[in-house]
């Protein structure tokens, strides 16, 4: 079970980075968002697969797709997140500028 999650980590983290070089653009989700970006686009490309390869749609199990399917699943995801705006660093007000006036007395 613990060489499962090492190895869930370490493709996640390889798929993720993989999407993020094939997506122009800057991304600012860190390492962790990386890893969970690889490890969710898995599922998704191995839900696209299914329902490419055999035109059913089972939402009740996930399947897992090969090392391809799992970078095109990150690159979806990646691109729903940018369509979205779910990105972090966005939609937050920046510190405004105060410019104070100095007066020499």
């Amino acid at each position: 079970m613990l060489v499962f999650i090492v190895v869930l980590l370490v493709v996640g983290l390889i798929v993720g980075l993989i999407a993020r070089l094939l997506v122009p653009g800057r991304d600012d989700i860190g390492i962790l968002g990386t890893i969970v970006l690889g490890i969710v686009g898995s599922f998704v490309g191995g839900f696209l697969q299914r329902l490419v390869e055999y035109h059913t749609l089972e939402v009740h199990r996930f399947y897992t797709s090969g090392l391809i399917g799992s970078i095109i699943g990150a690159v979806v995801v990646l691109l729903l997140l940018r369509v979205a705006g779910v990105e972090r660093g966005r939609n937050r007000p920046r510190p405004r500028r105060r410019r104070y006036s100095r007066r020499w007395s």
